[in-house]
């Protein structure tokens, strides 16, 4: 198996940098931050920016949990993996990670300083200091339920290749995190009244009679008494409050919408 490191400081640029590098090194997989990524897809692990400490996210990045390293050594196995991409702060991290999981040794070492500049370098790091920005190389759809009340943004990036078409991939980015804008709680009772104003703004709607939500670790779950104009089709006009709701309240909280159910409950009559 061939083995490549990205070393670089952390906030510099290398979870922007891996995809791009992992194509021109041939390599299929990139483990990065306690992720297993491979085709732009999450293959195993988790991820150590949804560790609550700095402690605990190096923790997850080093695999020092022996059931997170096994799944992801399993992975290797079970895939075939013939190229792997290791990101690290430091030759002693990758040689770690590469230990933990039984893929050393690491036959070359990219520094990031030697496939960026310094001026990218620095905007890198403001981003992260400033914002608290993290990159990861997957698209959005990949982590959105790990990280529902995160506020991710989608990243696109074109590459061209050695045939000079051109290939679209896409990346995340993730804020807050723990070590710089910190936790945030959204009340149950926010969003609830996000709900309510979202879906009365549906032609139809009279009155939103009961919202009731719950939060879990993977989204959240929204159940509403509606109270509708007699007259209107009630399937289109529940499935357009589902599509109301949701695009509202993930946009405004960033939290996963795992469904919203809908009961009508009565009809009006408007004189």
């Amino acid at each position: 198996m061939k083995v490549v490191a990205l070393v670089g400081e952390s906030g510099t640029g290398k979870s922007y940098r891996a995809i791009t590098l992992s194509h021109e090194k041939d390599l299929d997989c990139i483990i990065d931050d306690g992720l297993l990524v491979q085709k732009n897809k999450i293959i195993a692990g988790k991820s150590a920016k949804r560790e609550s400490t700095a402690v605990g996210a190096v923790k997850r990045a080093l695999f020092h949990d022996d059931g997170h390293r096994d799944l992801v050594k399993q992975a290797i196995h079970e895939r075939n993996v013939q190229g792997i991409l290791i990101l690290g702060t430091s030759e002693r991290m990758v040689n770690k990670i590469a230990q933990r999981l039984g893929i050393s040794p690491i036959q070359e070492y990219v520094y990031i300083e030697d496939i960026s500049t310094e001026e990218e370098r620095k905007a890198a790091k403001k981003q992260r200091r400033d914002l608290g920005k993290h990159v990861i190389p997957v698209p959005t759809f990949e982590i959105k339920q790990d990280f529902s009340g995160y506020f991710i943004d989608p990243l696109k990036i074109l590459r061209r290749r050695k045939d000079n078409t051109i290939d679209v991939s896409e990346k995340s980015v993730v804020r807050p995190t723990f070590s710089y804008m910190g936790r945030y709680t959204i009340s149950d009772k926010v969003i609830s009244d996000l709900v309510a104003h979202a879906a009365l703004k549906i032609i139809g709607v009279s009155k939103v009679a009961r919202i009731d939500v719950v939060t879990g670790p993977d989204g959240v779950v929204i159940t509403m008494d509606a109270i509708m104009v007699y007259g209107n089709p009630l399937r289109v006009l529940a499935k357009q409050i589902q599509q109301q709701v949701k695009k509202e309240v993930e946009y405004m909280t960033a939290l996963n919408i795992l469904s919203i159910n809908i009961t009508v409950k009565s009809l009006v009559v408007l004189s």
